[in-house]
């Protein structure tokens, strides 16, 4: 594989153009920069409320099909993320403890899953072991869910313009690095609003360092 040159400044260069997100990160040498994005973008995340849609959509890795998990609330904000070699109760049990540890979620008040027979068996187990809240309500629906379906379409549609991934750690590191673009893009960033390009290269350019 090429390894492209990298640097917060070609970053920002591309981030003038959401259509050309794509080719921020996505060399194996990049793959590690979009977890250093990532990292560095989550302690400006706004909080989220406290109704969750959660679903998995499908990613190639190395020719195998892996499960990147991944929740929005009903205003469509991200929650969290998490990629998976499997699709069961237990890749389950690990996403919904993620999002319920992420710092900027806030407690969920009901979860809106589709009709995967994992969710209710991860739902179960981890309030018997006190980590799911009681007070909380798993809800099965198709329709309902329609907002986390689309949402998907964005890191899908970067994921298809790249050049594939080769390996599960590069591979995450990658979609880390897209989820918290995205995630800047729909205005989740304290202090940047949603369609603010400028607010949102100043940013960026703080995260590194970088004069604009």
């Amino acid at each position: 594989m090429v390894h492209t040159h990298f640097s917060p400044t070609a970053v920002l260069r591309k981030w003038q153009g959401y259509s050309k997100l794509d080719g921020i990160l996505r060399t194996e040498r990049n793959q590690f920069h979009g977890h250093r994005h990532e990292k560095r973008c989550r302690p400006h995340f706004k909080a989220t409320n406290d109704s969750w849609r959660v679903d998995e959509t499908y990613i190639k890795v190395k020719k195998v099909w892996m499960y990147l998990y991944r929740a929005v609330d009903s205003q469509g904000n991200t929650l969290e993320f998490l990629l998976s070699p499997t699709r069961d109760a237990q890749a389950a049990k690990r996403f919904f403890s993620r999002a319920l540890a992420a710092p900027h979620t806030s407690t969920p008040r009901v979860i809106t899953v589709d009709k995967n027979a994992a969710y209710p068996r991860a739902f179960k187990e981890l309030k018997a072991e006190r980590v799911m809240p009681d007070s909380c309500e798993l809800r099965q629906s198709k329709y309902l869910n329609n907002l986390i379906e689309q949402d998907h379409r964005f890191i899908k549609r970067l994921v298809k313009l790249g050049m594939g991934f080769f390996s599960f750690e590069t591979a995450w590191r990658t979609l880390q690095g897209y989820e918290a673009m995205n995630m800047l893009r729909k205005g989740q960033i304290h202090g940047v609003e949603k369609g603010n390009s400028r607010k949102q290269v100043a940013f960026l350019a703080s995260l590194f360092g970088v004069a604009v």
